[in-house]
């Protein structure tokens, strides 16, 4: 039995936590938290979308069908509400409808901002198009030289050899988030693909005409399609409203005390890309951000007192950067390794199997 309180008008009910975003970090949080709390996951869309998985879904699209899943699927004892957040009070969340969701926990896992379909249908029939277009193409722009540019051009030049695919990043080194030897052995595999990089460049995408990009040089490029994976503000602008605005860095992430609380809230916590965690954001970062935030929050329903709660400890540096189904460049400490080894890690099914078991879906 989940903890409970005991209320002056009835029954004995079990505390209300509120989750809000539905990415990596906040769908795990709720999931984790339905059995022994009355949960609330708020998200702007009906579904999870594993992240890393987006760029296969454009060359894949039924990739797609495996990776993304409605919050329903797995929050079986959760309530999910479609929306965004608009404002936190020291009680409620109200949402952009003007709803008004009580809690007595808050999880706030916002990440990045989100641009994409309310729907999981309208999302799979995006793919499908994206990718008669990548068909049709004989040539493909790809802005950013961070991990998804050079994923996505990665699967296009090993899925259609004979297109030209054009890799433009305004930084001097691809993946510039891991080491200067890992980034190399990126660069090197994507130009013996024939993948076309242009580095201390940017596109001027508003001075774009009839299929032909400007450089911040003045170079001309021409491309039937683009695709612009420069990273994403993050999903804080709203916060600076609420009574969090002052847990705010200058980079406009939450700021976190050691057990991923918000600082200066006893009954607030922060998890996954919008925390101001000293490391590398990725995704099983933010699974352990999840599962660290969920076992302290655990212990405060269960009031088993501050002093028993975990201490999260910043990750080293691992990263692995897909190059295709079968090659993969890696970050290991001070160790940067390519091909076999991070390729079986991560790009021959992206650890689609690994989500859906700790979400509680059914194989595919």
């Amino acid at each position: 039995m989940g903890s409970l309180e005991r209320r002056s008008n009835g029954p004995l009910m079990k505390k209300r936590v509120v989750v809000i975003g539905g990415g990596v970090a906040g769908s795990l949080s709720a999931k984790l938290l339905q059995d022994n709390a009355n949960v609330t996951l708020i998200d702007s869309k009906e579904y999870f979308e594993l992240p890393w998985a987006t760029v296969r879904s454009l060359v894949e699209p039924s990739f797609a069908e495996r990776s993304i899943y409605n919050h329903i699927d797995y929050l079986k004892k959760a309530t999910v509400v479609v929306s965004s957040a608009a404002n936190i009070t020291e009680t409620e969340v109200i949402t952009a409808q003007g709803h008004l969701i009580p809690y007595d926990y808050l999880v706030i896992a916002t990440g990045h901002e989100t641009n994409g379909f309310i729907k999981k249908s309208d999302t799979l029939s995006s793919y499908h198009a994206e990718s008669e277009k990548i068909k049709s193409a004989k040539s493909i722009l790809v802005i950013g030289g961070g991990p998804t540019g050079v994923e996505l051009a990665g699967e296009i030049a090993v899925n259609y050899c004979e297109k030209r695919v054009i890799l433009v990043h305004r930084g001097s080194r691809l993946l510039e988030f891991i080491s200067p030897k890992a980034s190399k052995k990126a660069f090197d595999w994507l130009i013996s693909k024939k993948v076309d990089v242009i580095l201390d460049q940017h596109i001027e995408l508003d001075h774009t005409e009839l299929g032909v990009y400007r450089t911040s040089s003045g170079e001309a490029i021409a491309a039937d399609c683009h695709y612009d994976c420069i990273g994403k503000p993050m999903g804080s602008t709203w916060l600076k409203r609420t009574i969090v605005r002052n847990s705010l860095d200058i980079n406009g992430r939450l700021m976190v005390d050691a057990h991923l609380r918000v600082k200066g809230h006893k009954n607030v916590f922060g998890v996954g890309d919008i925390t101001d965690v000293p490391e590398i954001k990725q995704g099983y970062l933010a699974q352990r951000h999840a599962k660290l935030a969920v076992k302290n929050l655990l212990l405060l329903i269960k009031g088993r007192g501050e002093m028993k709660m975990a201490v999260y400890r910043p990750s080293w540096p691992l990263a692995i950067v897909s190059l295709g189904r079968k090659d993969a460049v890696g970050q290991f400490f001070c160790l940067a390794l390519s091909g076999f080894v991070p390729s079986m890690m991560k790009s021959r099914g992206l650890f689609v199997a690994n989500m859906r078991k700790l979400l509680g879906i059914k194989p595919d």
